[in-house]
């Protein structure tokens, strides 16, 4: 995982923890975290995790996520993938995905809607998803959480 998407995601899970009310508060809640950053990079990401200020619970604006109309279609791409995928596998670099017939290019959507960055791409057949991963180690999470969502 790259540094700016392991900052990132440090920075969803202390706004999800507790309210924080200014990017200087950001960038010293993440120094404690062992990352060094910028009020320009601070702002940078901001601006690609597409934060918005909400008023919380003592009248103050507080960073929080903002519920895009793709998260919320998320949940339903996820009930897609988890009832039409049957069985996963890796070779090397690449993911074949197992689906019920005629359920691959709903369950492929689905997929591709993740925007996973280990993803290079897919393809779809009538019960089977070919996805190239970035490495071998790629493909063997995106298996393990695929198993992880049909109950394997």
């Amino acid at each position: 995982m790259n540094i700016r998407k392991q900052r990132q995601d440090a920075i969803l899970d202390l706004i999800k923890a507790e309210p924080v009310y200014t990017q200087d508060e950001l960038i010293s809640k993440l120094k404690s975290r062992g990352f060094e950053v910028t009020q320009a990079t601070i702002s940078r990401d901001i601006k690609e995790l597409k934060l918005v200020k909400r008023i919380g619970a003592h009248g103050k604006s507080a960073y929080a996520a903002s519920e895009t109309p793709s998260e919320k279609l998320s949940s339903k791409y996820n009930a897609i993938f988890a009832e039409a995928v049957m069985s996963a596998d890796y070779a090397l670099n690449t993911c074949v995905i197992k689906t019920h017939v005629g359920m691959a290019n709903a369950a492929c959507a689905a997929l591709d809607a993740t925007d996973k960055d280990e993803i290079v791409g897919t393809i779809a057949g009538d019960d089977t998803i070919f996805v190239l991963c970035r490495n071998e180690a790629a493909a063997k999470s995106l298996c393990t959480s695929i198993h992880k969502m049909i109950g394997d």
